[in-house]
This record gives structure tokens, C-alpha cells and sequence, in this order.
């Protein structure tokens, strides 16, 4: 490897907005960050999770009609 070109590698603090803070590692000695664990939805509880057995139940009634429509396209050129 080639000398002097790599960055120093340093223990940087990292500062949330909600005003947590933690350390790490990195090039830079501190970070700034919007979220963080803390005050993340995903890990706070506070997420809400769409719907999605309506979607799936959509899907399905669109594929069921698109299965009864094909046999009959079908047999419309036979003739």
C-alpha cells in the first residue's frame, strides 16, 4: 500500500438532532445527523404499518379476473 495517502481514522462523536450523542469511528472528528436510534420511528414504536391485506386482496380479485377473461378471448378465434 502506498504511503501518506490514506485518511487518518479517528474516533468521531456523533450528535443528533434530538440531541443524542455517541461515538464512532471515522475520518471526520464529528458528525452531524438528522436520526438516530434514539428518535428513529422504527425503533421508537411509533411507526405505523400500512395496510397491507388490502393490497394483497386487491392483487387477487385483478388476477381472478384476468384468468376468467383469458379462456373465453380463447375461444373466440377458434370459430
Amino acid at each position: 500500500m502506498k504511503e501518506k495517502i490514506h485518511p487518518k481514522y479517528v474516533q468521531a462523536k456523533v450528535v443528533c438532532a434530538c440531541g443524542n450523542s455517541f461515538i464512532t469511528g471515522s475520518i471526520k472528528p464529528e458528525l452531524h445527523v438528522e436520526v438516530c436510534a434514539k428518535c428513529h420511528p422504527f425503533f421508537t414504536g411509533k411507526q405505523h404499518l400500512m395496510d397491507i391485506q388490502g393490497r394483497v386482496e386487491r392483487f387477487n380479485k385483478r388476477y381472478a379476473k384476468k384468468t376468467e377473461t383469458a379462456p373465453s378471448a380463447e375461444a373466440a378465434p377458434a370459430r
